[in-house]
């Protein structure tokens, strides 16, 4: 049998995606390290020579998911110009449009599964961390507009991705539709109130459906 050589940057990006898709449909706890070795066709010594555990190596799929969301929201706001709530609502609703493209839908309801909750934690968490600084950015243009009133733009960023990734999230919490809208319904409120903006500013978020 002939001995493959691969490039170990390729070698590794290959290692994550399969694991990516076996933790996805099967569950991160029912996916073993072997499971990923038997995938690629690959030694017990090939793949701890890139991750030392199995954890380790969900940490590098969620990196891997959420920097792909990042590079996709951060592509639509560099092609949004305009006041504050321009640039606002351009990056809010057609975000939501696409975040369930490339294969992301499948993800979220793989990570809807209790055998995936706690990766699902995880990766809304890393999807608020690196997300955050990217709507600081506009908070900090509302300041300078006059718009906003804030001299905490990524800590309010926090709050808000915060509030709108987990409070709305099924996955976390089983609201039912009517408890799910009330919360919809009071969160251009309560954003306006947090970031001292115009009344109305964010009634754009109801055109989103849940």
């Amino acid at each position: 049998m002939v001995r493959i050589v691969k490039d170990p940057k390729e070698r590794k990006e290959e290692i994550v995606a399969a694991a990516g898709e076996l933790f996805f449909t099967k569950g991160y706890d029912n996916t073993t390290m072997k499971d990923v070795m038997v995938r690629l066709n690959i030694a017990k010594g090939t793949i701890y020579h890139y991750f030392a555990s199995k954890d380790e190596l969900l940490e590098a799929v969620i990196d891997k998911v959420a920097e792909e969301e990042w590079q996709r929201l951060q592509l639509i706001a560099e092609q949004t110009e305009g006041t504050v709530l321009e640039r606002f609502k351009h990056l809010v609703i057609e975000g939501s449009k696409n975040s369930g493209g490339d294969g992301h839908h499948d993800l979220i309801e793989h990570l809807h599964q209790t055998s995936n909750a706690g990766m699902h934690i995880r990766l809304l968490a890393k999807i608020l961390t690196i997300q955050a600084p990217l709507y600081a950015e506009l908070i900090v243009q509302g300041s300078e507009e006059g718009t906003f009133q804030t001299d905490s733009p990524l800590e309010c960023a926090e709050f808000i991705l915060a509030g709108v990734q987990f409070l709305v999230d099924l996955g976390v919490y089983s609201w039912s539709q009517e408890q799910l809208q009330r919360r919809w319904k009071a969160f251009p409120a309560i954003i306006e109130s947090l970031l001292q903006a115009p009344q109305g500013s964010f009634s754009f978020l109801h055109e989103i459906e849940l």
